[in-house]
């Protein structure tokens, strides 16, 4: 009984529970983001709709370790990649289970994809969309592609960060607006924050393992003053969107650059600070992804706030 609880276990963390919080933050986020554009708040389209993003990026954690078995030799596990990061190392006999339960999952969230598509009668491009979605992740890591291996692996996250955000969008809207495409750019640079922090105190293994980041390419230094960067980008295009005037006049840009600045004082905190040491560099890699969840949070009980 002892060693199947401890298996589950080890599955369950495979799966990076802690990291779906942020899928999720973000699904809600767009689907938010479509009620304000007048589109209806149909329970039964938000649970299926975030049933595929949830299904896809839970198949993208499972695959990702078998295929990162050997990288992930050279890796410690920390606060940021959670207790599933070794798993597979330590426990080789569950990496047929791991691949298994990628590619169920993907095959599930494709399906689900499918039938909400049918039944909402959507376009076909909702179920494309999603399609390229669950091809991304899974290549992220999975030969011939190799993303992460070929200096496509910030480029693919980019990409990713839209699809969450869209996919919630795309649920309650039916289609992709361009308010949407724009109100991505200042969380797309959020997500290069949070890719950077992410690759930061992996550097080292990384490199052994063959992977080619922007961090493994240019080191520590580099990746904190790319945060700061994309932190004051972040900002600056939240100050910038409501010359647009593509929005509703109840969606006060002012607080969502307000939010913005929690990143970019960090940046310029971290900059100063120097902390480019394995050691410092994770402890203020995490402060970054806690601060990115606190944003979300803060930016999703705004629209909470607004649509109330």
């Amino acid at each position: 009984m002892y060693n199947n609880l401890d298996t589950l276990k080890k599955i369950i963390m495979l799966g990076r529970p802690q990291i779906l919080v942020g899928n999720f933050l973000l699904f809600f986020m767009g689907a938010m983001l479509a009620i304000l554009f007048n589109a209806e708040f149909v329970l039964s389209k938000f649970i299926l709709g975030y049933s595929i993003l949830f299904t896809a990026h839970l198949a993208v954690h499972y695959s990702n370790d078998y295929f990162d078995v050997k990288v992930d030799k050279y890796s410690e596990s920390n606060a940021i990649s959670g207790g599933g990061r070794g798993i597979l190392v330590k426990n080789p006999e569950l990496m047929g289970l791991s691949k298994t339960l990628a590619v169920i999952l993907s095959t599930l969230s494709l399906a689900i994809a499918a039938i909400f598509t049918i039944i909402f009668t959507y376009p076909l491009s909702f179920f494309l969309f999603f399609l390229f979605g669950n091809l991304l992740a899974w290549f992220y890591t999975a030969p011939p592609i190799k993303l992460v291996y070929r200096r496509l692996g910030e480029i693919a996250n980019i990409i990713a960060v839209v699809i969450f955000l869209g996919a919630g969008f795309f649920t309650l809207m039916g289609t992709l607006t361009i308010p949407f495409f724009i109100f991505a750019i200042p969380i797309i640079f959020l997500q290069i924050i949070f890719i950077n922090s992410f690759e930061i105190p992996d550097m080292e293994g990384d490199k052994l393992g063959g992977k080619i980041t922007w961090i493994v390419s240019w080191g520590r230094e580099f990746g904190f003053k790319l945060i700061l960067l994309s932190g004051l980008l972040a900002t600056i295009s939240f100050l910038i969107i409501p010359f647009t005037h593509l929005y509703p006049s109840s969606l006060n840009f002012s607080v969502l650059v307000i939010i913005s600045l929690i990143s970019l004082s960090l940046g310029i905190i971290e900059l100063i600070i120097k902390p480019f040491d394995k050691v410092s560099a994770t402890k203020f890699a995490t402060i970054n992804v806690a601060s990115l969840f606190i944003i979300s949070i803060l930016i999703d009980g705004y629209f909470i706030y607004i649509l109330r």
